[in-house]
């Protein structure tokens, strides 16, 4: 049985927080993802079991959705944004610097040691700091190509990062993918939400109202 006893409990947990057990099924991929590493076809299987759907319906939204993997990534997935801003600041840069200093080439491409993943990606939300680039969905901004080698041979190594905003370190793929279908990690207030950049506006609004 490729989805253990507590995996399924976890499933039926995420089904009934919707009034229809379909809407579930963006939380289930992710689950499977923890599970798997990836949307396994046993993974498309188990989601059309426990929703009553068919693998058909279950793997077209799998395609669809890019953060859904239908091949193994890296415990720590990177991506880069290459969107209009963050490839004019740098972006497209960062990447192709990445992707040499990898030896990987394509999307979604691993590391021989299964330890890093790369992807370029249309956008991080986070023009304020760009280039950016994630890791496992964390984020790291105002990145060079040269901080961005040195943040994956760190992650290589085995050696903690600790993200520009947000939780204080960076979990693995699984981990990550577990929050994203649902189950809490205790993580979620680690950290600095937003930076100086993102409050500019307020502090000028703030002054400006000082003045009238």
């Amino acid at each position: 049985m490729p989805f253990d006893e507590q995996t399924r409990e976890r499933a039926r947990t995420l089904i009934a927080r919707y009034p229809k057990p379909r809407s579930a099924l963006l939380p289930l991929l992710h689950l499977v993802q923890s599970e798997e590493g990836y949307v396994t076809p046993a993974g498309i299987g188990f989601c059309a079991e426990q929703l009553g759907l068919t693998k058909a319906e279950v793997g077209a939204v799998a395609t669809f959705y890019t953060m859904y993997k239908r091949r193994p990534v890296g415990d720590y997935h990177v991506g880069v944004c290459t969107n209009t801003l963050c490839a004019v600041m740098g972006g497209d840069a960062v990447y192709a610097a990445l992707k040499e200093h990898l030896g990987v080439d394509g999307q979604n491409a691993v590391t021989d040691d299964g330890r890093v993943s790369l992807e370029h990606i249309e956008c991080n939300a986070a023009c304020d700091y760009a280039p950016v680039v994630m890791v496992n969905w964390e984020f790291f901004d105002n990145q060079t190509p040269e901080s961005a080698k040195a943040l994956v041979d760190d992650l290589r190594a085995g050696t903690a990062v600790k993200p520009t905003r947000g939780a204080d370190s960076v979990c693995t793929w699984r981990e990550a993918e577990r929050v994203l279908a649902g189950f809490y990690d205790g993580r979620a207030d680690e950290g600095a939400a937003a930076g100086p950049a993102t409050l500019e506006g307020l502090r000028l609004a703030g002054q400006q109202e000082g003045t009238d």
